[in-house]
């Protein structure tokens, strides 16, 4: 399908952006002064050459979390180059300096770098007006058009990594999916099943069926009974840090808590004013009570580690199991082969809740023309079936496919299965179901949502060190992010 939009929409108002960076923490670096994007030449485009050699020569930067996927272009960006005669330069950041990076780029009114990992709550709802409307590229005749077009992409990531408070215009591709599901050490749930069964009165197998209650009773087993086997029935990702946010959110909404009203429209298309935080309802309340004590009964260690670290204890064999992001699947199966199990998370008293990380690759506003032709060429390569497939193959890294066709490739289905060519694909079933927009779980996809996101993780933090009760501790986040999404934000 087309779409009938201007074919290069205007930039955004520096001015705007300018703000944008300014929130992020930039004001110094700004501060020299703004260079207008009239002042530097377009890449060259050879009309008669083709629609993938039509702009060879150019050079694209890339900026990107340091991510599996990225890490496979990484190594592989040769058949891009082969096919357009483009080099593409990337540049790996944590998520953070990235954020700050990417906000001075859109203030400084050039584009050091076209292509962009847009994450969804950290730039692409903070800085839409600086991102392509990708409508755009898609609709110009002279370029190429995505295989199997938008709708060949899993429609909950579409939506949540592309687009913002509007359902029709699209800024980003989805690009990687990273999603936190139930990880587990299978040969020792298989030697202890019938005891465990025995003593805890239910089938312990991890599944949907299970409930939050049940995981924490299983912890405790192998806490009190595997001693020789395991050190800890559970781990986590509690760490005063984004990833604290990212593990209790699978609680609270299990449990009936949601950060604001409407919380999955907020958390799967975006808005400017969600509204008044609602972590004082009881059901919030109620899910925090319930993680603080299951972190009390999990490895001490959990409130320093981040996932890496949570990642790093379970490929030791020090855990039993825990919630963790499913592409850490290909090293749990370096370390581990064949030992480990993947199911999705635990469900509450109302709902079942499996974390969303992924993320979009966008485009700069500050492209000029021709440059912004290149980047639509390295966004419909890079998010592919065919580069998709490369990058679940690749040794080098790789993350799990956004596109549905990837996954009915019959080399895919039949990689779902031990022995497994492609090892995060053994995570498929159960990211399958975590993929289901009632099991999906999607933090707010607000402009202020950083800000948020630490008064979130910080408040937790005490509520696990003993200085607030779970309460106190709702209603604090409450306050500070009330006081947050009262102040809003332009850009």
């Amino acid at each position: 399908m087309k779409w009938t939009v201007d074919r290069y929409p205007p930039q955004p108002s520096r001015r705007d952006v300018l703000r944008g960076a300014l929130a992020a923490g930039a004001s110094a670096a700004l501060g020299a002064g703004l260079v207008s994007c009239g002042s530097r030449s377009d890449v060259a485009r050879t009309a008669d050459a083709g629609p993938w050699r039509q702009f060879q020569g150019a050079t694209l930067n890339l900026i990107s979390e340091n991510t599996a996927p990225t890490a496979a272009i990484a190594a592989h960006t040769k058949p891009f180059t082969d096919l357009t005669g483009i080099e593409v330069r990337i540049v790996t950041l944590e998520l953070s300096a990235l954020v700050q990076r990417v906000a001075l780029d859109l203030a400084s009114g050039r584009a050091q770098y076209q292509v962009i990992y847009a994450d969804p709550y950290q730039v692409l709802a903070p800085y839409q007006r600086g991102l392509v409307d990708l409508r755009s590229l898609q609709a110009d005749p002279n370029l190429p058009d995505l295989p199997g077009g938008v709708g060949d992409f899993i429609p909950v990531q579409m939506d949540a990594a592309g687009r913002f408070a509007d359902p029709e215009p699209f800024y980003a591709l989805p690009y990687d999916a990273p999603t936190m599901i139930w990880q587990y050490r299978r040969d020792l749930f298989e030697k202890y099943h019938d005891r465990m069964a025995g003593d805890l009165g239910f089938d312990p197998t991890p599944g949907g069926d299970r409930t939050w209650e049940e995981y924490f009773r299983i912890a405790r087993w192998f806490n009190e009974n595997a001693a020789s086997d395991v050190r800890y029935g559970t781990g986590h990702q509690a760490r005063q840090h984004d990833s604290l946010m990212n593990d209790f959110s699978n609680v609270l909404w299990s449990y009936g808590g949601t950060y604001f009203d409407n919380g999955r429209e907020v958390g799967r298309l975006g808005t400017r004013d969600p509204g008044p935080c609602r972590l004082d309802s009881d059901a919030a309340i109620a899910g925090a009570e319930f993680y603080n004590r299951l972190l009390s009964i999990a490895d001490p260690a959990s409130k320093t580690w981040d996932w890496d670290g949570v990642g790093a204890a379970f490929r030791a064999g020090r855990l039993a199991m825990c919630p963790n992001w499913h592409e850490f699947a290909a090293s749990n199966e370096t370390a581990l082969p064949g030992r480990v199990g993947y199911a999705v998370l635990p469900r509450g008293p109302v709902a079942t809740a499996n974390m969303y990380g992924g993320t979009g690759v966008g485009i700069s506003g500050n492209t000029l023309p021709h440059e912004r032709g290149a980047a639509w060429l390295f966004l419909v390569w890079a998010t592919s079936p065919e580069t998709q497939l490369a990058n679940l193959r690749s040794e080098a890294g790789g993350g799990t496919p956004t596109r549905t066709s990837v996954y009915e490739m019959p080399e895919v289905r039949a990689a779902e299965r031990r022995p497994s060519p492609m090892p995060n694909m053994l995570t498929a079933a159960a990211v399958r179901q975590a993929w289901q927009p009632d099991r999906i779980g999607l933090r707010p996809k607000i402009p202020m949502w950083n800000e948020c996101n630490t008064a979130i993780f910080t408040q937790l933090s005490r509520m696990l060190s003993g200085a607030e009760s779970p309460r106190e501790t709702m209603r604090s986040i409450k306050s500070r992010v009330d006081r947050i999404v009262a102040r809003g934000w332009v850009a």
